[in-house]
């Protein structure tokens, strides 16, 4: 379990994405990324934060910034998820969790008085450099993309 901070080098990541491809972060190298997980595709919040994104495209590119989502769903269930919302963000897929381990987000839940384990909804705004620039732990959906994108344009 690795609590990262601002100025870490981010860990690697090498995952498949929605189409089927797959995606290092060394692709990325020279540009702003954010990274975002999340618990699960087509729930509630998580659909309205990937659309969030999708729409906040145009201003991260300005900001040379690209969007990578990782939730443990497989790839066929990203590729539904993208196109039944029509989604811009690159879906990755890291079933094992081991990115999701990395980057400290595999952490013990609860709900309804039951503990279980699942994805911390979590971003990491890592600059062009590799380095994470900045978190965002226990993300609330309302107005975290607009902090995220005031955060790229800042880099």
């Amino acid at each position: 379990m690795t609590d990262l901070a601002p100025g870490d080098a981010a860990p690697a990541i090498s995952l498949p994405r929605d189409g089927g491809a797959t995606v290092q972060l060394s692709d990325y190298a020279g540009q702003n990324v954010v990274l975002y997980f999340y618990p699960r595709d087509d729930t509630s919040g998580c659909t309205k934060e990937a659309i969030g994104f999708t729409e906040s495209l145009g201003d991260l590119a300005a900001a040379n910034t690209v969007v990578l989502g990782v939730s443990k769903d497989g790839v066929k269930k990203h590729d539904k998820f993208v196109a039944k919302h029509d989604l811009g963000v690159v879906l990755l897929s890291d079933e094992e969790g081991d990115v999701c381990e990395r980057y400290g987000v595999w952490k013990e839940k609860s709900m309804y008085g039951k503990t279980y384990m699942g994805i911390e909804r979590a971003t990491f705004l890592i600059d062009a450099n590799g380095n994470i620039a900045q978190v965002w732990r226990k993300v609330k959906v309302a107005g975290h993309v607009e902090a995220v994108v005031e955060a790229a344009r800042a880099l």
